[in-house]
């Protein structure tokens, strides 16, 4: 399948023009995202929600109608965080978590995705739906992971307090000169990728640390990264569960022990990448 964006003449639909060249191709494999641009591959957003039912009416509002599905992994909630996705987004796929943190959540998520490029959104509202373009268009042009930035030019944050922001910071200038990455953002969980690089990478953790946890494996795997320059809003309902003392810690375990298993990789042959997913039960 084709992974690039065709521009459209203006005034003409851009399957119609795409179809007129390639007579062969089926019109409806190309979905539309504006009058000028059509993308080929399909796109699956996955969101992790544990009680966010008031949230998701503001995070469904910035999808756009062109990606191939929405998969929501459900934490367990005790409200009608399903019951409401379901009824914002009729044919969403709902996948029941296995184990309890972020990393677990996520880990079934990609599990169940069939479309050929991964972007992760929060359920909070914190994320704007709309630059999911922005992180396709990366990666059609050649990036294997889009990785969000809240400090790239263009980017922001209403949801970092000073002492969050100088965490993330150092994190990041360790992550950079422990593995040769050239980050401006480390702890930020809008990103995406192209499916076949869980194949090159090992989720196996379970929390917030996720997220740093495929900063560093991508760079470790010799992937092609582009950031992509994104504004983080406040929550919109409800308290986070990020617990920045405790969750800095993890972080810190986790580049401690990637960067002791990079030491250990260099005296041995090396072995056969692999990836770890647990599958939730769908429906």
């Amino acid at each position: 399948m084709s992974s690039v964006l065709h521009p459209a003449a203006p005034g003409q639909d851009p399957s119609v023009q795409q179809s007129m060249q390639q007579p062969s191709r089926i019109a409806s494999d190309y979905r539309p995202i504006s009058s000028h641009l059509a993308i080929t591959p399909p796109v699956s957003v996955v969101i992790p929600a544990m009680n966010e039912a008031e949230n998701l009416p503001y995070v469904f509002k910035t999808l756009p109608d062109w990606i191939h599905e929405v998969v929501l992994v459900d934490g367990n909630s005790s409200d009608n965080t399903v019951q409401v996705a379901r009824e914002l987004w009729p044919d969403i796929k709902v996948v029941k978590q296995v184990g309890k943190g972020k990393g677990d959540a996520l880990i079934s998520g990609f599990a169940a995705c069939t479309g050929d490029i991964i972007v992760m959104v929060d359920a909070d509202g914190s994320a704007d739906g709309n630059e999911i373009v922005s992180y396709v268009s990366a990666l059609v042009s050649g990036a294997d992971f889009a990785k969000g930035s809240r400090f790239a030019n263009g980017g922001g944050t209403d949801d970092m307090t000073p002492i969050r922001k100088l965490g993330n910071w150092v994190l990041c200038a360790v992550v950079n000169r422990k593995f040769g990455a050239r980050y401006t953002d480390l702890c930020y969980g809008y990103n995406a990728f192209w499916k076949h690089c869980l194949d090159r990478i090992t989720l196996d953790c379970t929390g917030f640390e996720i997220e740093t946890l495929m900063n560093i494996r991508v760079v470790k795997a010799g992937l092609r990264v582009q950031e992509v320059p994104s504004h983080e809003y406040l929550r919109i309902h409800g308290v986070s569960n990020l617990r920045a003392v405790h969750d800095g810690l993890r972080v810190l375990k986790v580049i401690l022990k990637e960067k002791r298993v990079s030491r250990a990789a260099r005296r041995r042959p090396a072995a056969a990448p692999s990836v770890h997913i647990p599958r939730g039960e769908t429906s």
